[in-house]
């Protein structure tokens, strides 16, 4: 009898957690990945405008439709962040770039407007975030190199 109990008891924690396994949504692919982080601009850092456009995030839509990113914002780890915050679409499949420093905006240049550098060449994050603060995608790299392909 105490055999048949344990037996019934694996059987029922089994189908359990079979079921459950199962019922776990399948993860999306993001809509606008952060595709490349150039951290490190060429030369020393000297924060002349120049070297801070050079610095620079490429925002991906992966998507066959027009996405608004109206809303949405970009942070690195220390809490520094740009908000596109007027109505501001990204063709399906086309991408646009971050820049640090000053500059006008246009279709695919965006500026943020900082007088230093916001990424870290020792290493660091940047998080991509929606107008209701869900995680959209994120990119992490060390402190090797000048850039980093998401």
């Amino acid at each position: 009898m105490k055999r048949r109990l344990i037996s019934l008891g694996a059987a029922l924690a089994f189908a359990v957690g079979g079921s459950l396994a199962a019922a776990a949504p399948a993860q999306a692919a993001p809509v606008v990945t952060i595709s490349k982080v150039y951290y490190n601009s060429p030369g020393s850092d000297t924060g002349t405008n120049t070297s801070l456009n050079a610095e620079y995030v490429r925002l991906t839509n992966t998507r066959s439709v027009v996405v608004n990113l109206k809303g949405y914002y970009l942070r690195d780890k220390t809490g520094y962040v740009y908000t596109f915050t007027t109505d501001y679409k990204v063709a399906a499949g086309n991408s646009i770039i971050v820049h640090t420093g000053k500059g006008t905006n246009s279709g695919t240049h965006r500026y943020w407007g900082r007088s230093w550098y916001v990424w870290n060449n020792s290493g660091d994050t940047a998080y991509l975030r929606n107008a209701s603060g869900s995680l959209v995608d994120s990119c992490t790299w060390g402190s090797s190199g000048s850039y980093t392909n998401c």
